[in-house]
């Protein structure tokens, strides 16, 4: 059997690594931990994970096609859990640079029901920014509630 912990990392196929770097690092507070030329990839530490940025046009990204656009995307969108979230300085930040808030509301997550925020980042990666649940998701064993 296999027990899920976490997710380790997600990897977003990019056409500016730069500008995504930057976007992730400076608006959203991600830590960039190493640029590989060899992949043409960055990783960024956001807690316990990572995001991976693979150019789409470098050594690791050509065998993926076409990079994400209005026929398609990389991904339907990514979740981050944040701490502390206060939903007024966050709004204002986001605002401050540039980035379009989308809809704020209660949404269900890994720790249950809590208020979120959905943005996009540069190129078009939805963005989901969470905050503390309920706590009524419960760890399930066997398909049964614990």
């Amino acid at each position: 059997m296999i027990h899920i912990r976490g997710i380790d990392h997600v990897v977003l196929r990019v056409k500016d690594i730069e500008t995504m770097s930057r976007f992730y690092c400076v608006v959203l507070g991600a830590e960039h931990v190493a640029y590989r030329p060899k992949f043409g990839m960055s990783h960024l530490r956001v807690g316990a994970s990572m995001i991976d940025l693979v150019a789409v046009d470098g050594p690791l990204g050509v065998s993926g096609g076409a990079p994400a656009g209005r026929e398609g995307r990389n991904m339907d969108h990514l979740c981050l859990r944040i701490e502390p979230f206060d939903e007024e300085a966050i709004v204002e930040h986001l605002t401050r640079h540039g980035v379009s808030v989308g809809d704020i509301k209660p949404r269900f997550g890994a720790e249950g029901t809590g208020v979120s925020i959905y943005l996009s980042d540069p190129e078009g990666n939805v963005v989901e920014l969470k905050g503390p649940s309920d706590g009524s998701a419960k760890p399930r064993v066997d398909g049964v509630a614990a």
